[in-house]
């Protein structure tokens, strides 16, 4: 009886969504073309990273080395931007990685990825706010804030000053909200606002080679001592001096932060439902729109560096600073132009995806019902951005600008992870199992037990079917034997990634960590051979991610890495917020499933 209930529960755990075969007609809300998808990718990658990230990260975790840390955390996504591209040309018409979840790991999976996908969206609107109001007060030489505290301050602890500032800044937040809602030429804005963007930062860059000094990248103590600024920080000594001068931990913790850079393709997907013939725009838009970004990161990083020091910058100084350190007064206005072009922009479409996501998971009946009406209707509507920013005033107010930064990688890896993690299964799915989980559920897995009966000699679970299969297809057998492999797979490529991370006498030589990290490589290339023998499914899709399953494996174990370079803010932030996504899903979620 016990066994039962056990079994009943785990496939409540992983229940799916059927794999509903894509529309093949054009309707007319499919009205983005391939070049408004990479212009929307662009226009939200390209955002404000490019004008407020450099700062923090250059500064405190990386230096001119800052350019490897775009590149690398560029490539990271560009891995997960495969995986997104396959489920894009399967499923182009559902627009969520959350769905994506749910036809492929099941819905305990999807929940986690949507649970996620709300927070990060929640910490991106706040560190938009954060950085509107500094970079307002900045425009107006801090005469904003000093004013506020002049009158504020006398009266009441500092701290409302800065929260009337962020009030300030939320009800225009709101009105944005409110005038754009019946916008129907959204795509005409994000084209103009991305050439806008990208002819600033073009100018950054050619501004960047022309004023900037190579010297800036080859630095030494002395230049540390000369500017007074000869003091330690978190990875030690500040003036360690060179391209590099937090060493190779700065690169890797550097990458982590920068990832929040990239993770703005996202939005195609999003997005995708609207797409002009999505199965092949949707995989190249995430592609192209991720190589552009990515060179437009480098170039921009580049230039930053090379003018200014980086130990001059400031905390929370913005790109339009660089140019009063060199004297081009006027430039500065040009750069806080495009800046404010940019940032107006994502306010006024950032309500979007959290909207979205809540609404489709109280359809799915994971969260309460109320909530699915949070689209529509002017009440829900204007409810909903309150209830928003109130949330996301209070998280600026208490945590910090490299925290969020922080909250939204450490957000954005997990999600990458579950969706590699997903293209394995999906991929060796037998095609019978996609639509056939919900009677297999009601039956209480009977049809589960009498298919293994009924399977022949060869499909048994033995040694030599594990590298030999005896069916050129994916069956039932081996769509599991790839499900366990994955799981077992994830949970050693952690291990290797905390033994990486965490043990330094794999430098020192030690045959303990060695061992070790040698055993762990060994079992996961055997894993990956089984998987790799297994059959994969033959449905012709636009788009499949190349290289399976290196490559998948490849993302999950980059992702893993930089996770583990996260602070322990980071870790604790996602736990708590994870803690409280459980307890609402086994309380609630677990129970009202449309898809039980």
């Amino acid at each position: 009886m016990l066994c039962q209930g056990l079994r009943r529960f785990g496939q409540k755990l992983v229940r799916r969504r059927p794999l509903e075969p894509p529309v093949a007609e054009t309707s007319p809300a499919r009205r983005l073309t391939f070049l408004d998808l990479v212009a929307l990718g662009v226009e939200h990658t390209v955002g404000i990273s490019a004008y407020i990230v450099a700062g923090d990260v250059a500064r405190d975790q990386a230096g001119p080395s800052i350019v490897i840390c775009s590149l690398v955390a560029g490539l990271t996504s560009l891995l997960a931007g495969l995986c997104y591209a396959e489920f894009g040309a399967r499923v182009p018409h559902s627009g969520s990685s959350y769905l994506y979840s749910f036809v492929s790991i099941g819905e305990l999976g999807a929940f986690i990825t949507g649970w996620i996908l709300i927070l990060t969206n929640v910490a991106g609107l706040a560190i938009r706010i954060w950085a509107w109001t500094l970079a307002l007060d900045r425009l107006f030489g801090n005469k904003i804030s000093q004013t506020l505290q002049e009158i504020v301050s006398p009266h009441v602890p500092g701290v409302f000053a800065e929260m009337l500032g962020l009030f300030v800044m939320f009800l225009l937040l709101l009105l944005l909200d409110l005038l754009t809602w019946n916008i129907r030429q959204h795509s005409l804005i994000t084209n103009v606002v991305t050439l806008v963007n990208l002819l600033v930062l073009g100018f950054v860059i050619i501004s960047g080679f022309i004023k900037g000094d190579l010297h800036n990248w080859k630095l030494t103590e002395e230049d540390y001592v000369q500017a007074g600024l000869n003091h330690t920080s978190s990875l030690g000594l500040l003036g360690s001096g060179g391209f590099v001068p937090f060493g190779f931990q700065g690169i890797v913790q550097g990458s982590a932060t920068c990832l929040y850079s990239f993770i703005g393709f996202t939005i195609i997907i999003i997005r995708g439902e609207e797409a002009q013939n999505p199965q092949r725009s949707i995989p190249m838009g995430i592609v192209i729109s991720l190589l552009i970004s990515s060179l437009v990161y480098f170039s921009v990083f580049s230039a930053l560096t090379l003018m200014v020091p980086y130990y001059q910058l400031r905390p929370g100084s913005t790109l339009p600073e660089a140019f009063l350190h060199i004297g081009w007064a006027p430039a500065y206005y040009i750069v806080a132009f495009g800046f404010f072009c940019s940032i107006s922009a994502s306010f006024s479409v950032y309500m979007f995806p959290i909207r979205r996501m809540i609404s489709m998971m109280a359809q799915d009946g994971l969260l309460f019902s109320v909530l699915a009406r949070i689209q529509t209707g002017t009440y829900a509507r204007i409810v909903s951005t309150v209830s928003f920013g109130i949330i996301t005033a209070i998280t600026v107010l208490f945590f910090g600008f490299t925290a969020l930064l922080d909250l939204i990688s450490f957000g954005g890896l997990l999600v990458f992870s579950l969706l590699a993690f997903s293209v394995l299964i999906l991929r060796y799915e037998p095609e019978t199992q996609n639509g056939g989980n919900e009677a297999q559920e009601e039956n209480g897995g009977n049809e589960v037990q009498a298919q293994e009966e009924n399977e022949p000699a060869a499909e048994k679970l033995t040694l030599r079917g594990q590298f030999f299969p005896g069916s050129p297809t994916p069956t039932p057998l081996s769509g599991r034997i790839v499900c366990i492999c994955s799981s077992l797979l994830a949970l050693l490529l952690t291990l290797l990634c905390l033994a990486l991370a965490h043990w330094p006498g794999l430098l020192s030589g030690d045959p303990g960590p060695i061992t070790v990290v040698v055993l762990l490589l060994v079992l996961i290339t055997g894993i990956t051979g089984v998987i790799w023998r297994q059959p994969q499914s033959s449905t012709p899709l636009p788009f499949k991610v190349p290289a399976l399953p290196l490559l998948p494996l490849l993302s999950i174990f980059v992702n893993i890495c930089l996770m583990m370079q996260m602070t322990a803010f980071a870790w604790a932030g996602v736990g708590v917020w994870m803690l409280i996504g459980f307890a609402i899903y086994f309380g609630y979620g677990i129970q009202h499933s449309l898809v039980s």
